[in-house]
């Protein structure tokens, strides 16, 4: 049990990485991808736009699909699509193309967004302490690679296409070979567990009470998205910074994010979570 725990939560590592490093590489290169597409200043918020919201349908469709499918082959194969989603933003030259490229990375962000903490928290709970935020630290790792990874595609002037297939065909089978190891709910790759009798009443109160401030979180979640995608593309358009400059801040923040994700789960286990 103890090797299939570990295995479980290495493999779940690694499919964090991949997603940070497949997320960074394409909202560093938004300026690069609205050149290429000839998107206006004015279109590209709605395809910005677009992508969290789609992700907020990816992730609810995925509630109802982990009743009858375990998380984990949610997981194995809503990865490949966002990998090869963000190879079709490269190799399309039409707006149709971007857009259903686009549609597709963010429903498959949202059923692998959905699934991967899914199995995060069923591992944390068979640990019994707290490990989800090295989850979120692996997340980060894969941030700093693909914005850096996009740094040197904008200094060297490589193509979209160029930048993302090396990516690509390092990342797909790496995380199809790795998902061989996923953990499910039960600690041996099945699915997830049903609540005990009498729970679901409560639960359901509890939910509509809380419903209003999830909307909240939810509208703030898609604002917050879209203005962090921004990010790129004001920096080179209102502050005049090179495309190469463009793709350090993100990797910064994933730098701070690392530093703070790594020492988390010690934190937790040392004053507890609610400190």
């Amino acid at each position: 049990m103890t090797d299939v725990l570990r295995r479980g939560r290495a493999s779940l590592a690694f499919g964090f990485f991949a997603q940070g490093a497949a997320f960074a590489v394409l909202v560093t290169r938004i300026p690069a991808i609205q050149d290429r597409y000839g998107v206006s200043d004015g279109l590209l918020p709605a395809f910005l736009a677009a992508v969290p919201v789609l992700a907020g349908v990816g992730s609810v469709c995925t509630e109802h699909l982990v009743k009858r499918v375990p998380p984990s082959h949610v997981l194995r194969w809503s990865q490949p699509v966002v990998l090869l989603a963000l190879l079709g933003v490269g190799a399309g030259d039409s707006l149709w193309e971007l857009g259903l490229s686009l549609a597709a990375f963010g429903l498959a962000v949202g059923a692998l967004d959905a699934s991967m903490n899914m199995l995060g928290v069923s591992l944390q709970h068979a640990y019994g302490r707290s490990i989800m935020l090295g989850f979120h630290a692996a997340y980060s790792l894969g941030g700093i690679l693909g914005a850096s990874l996009a740094w040197a595609g904008a200094h060297w002037d490589l193509t979209l296409f160029a930048l993302y297939l090396p990516a690509v065909l390092v990342l797909l089978p790496a995380a199809l070979v790795a998902s061989r190891w996923y953990v499910d709910g039960d600690g041996n790759g099945g699915g997830a567990k049903d609540p005990a009798p009498g729970t679901s009443g409560g639960t359901g109160v509890a939910f509509k009470l809380l419903l209003p401030l999830c909307l909240v979180m939810a509208f703030a979640y898609i604002g917050d998205s879209t203005v962090s995608n921004w990010s790129a593309k004001y920096l080179q358009d209102v502050l005049g910074s090179s495309e190469q400059l463009a793709t350090v801040p993100y990797n910064v923040y994933m730098v701070t994010t690392l530093l703070g994700r790594a020492v988390g789960d010690f934190g937790v286990r040392r004053f507890g979570a609610v400190a």
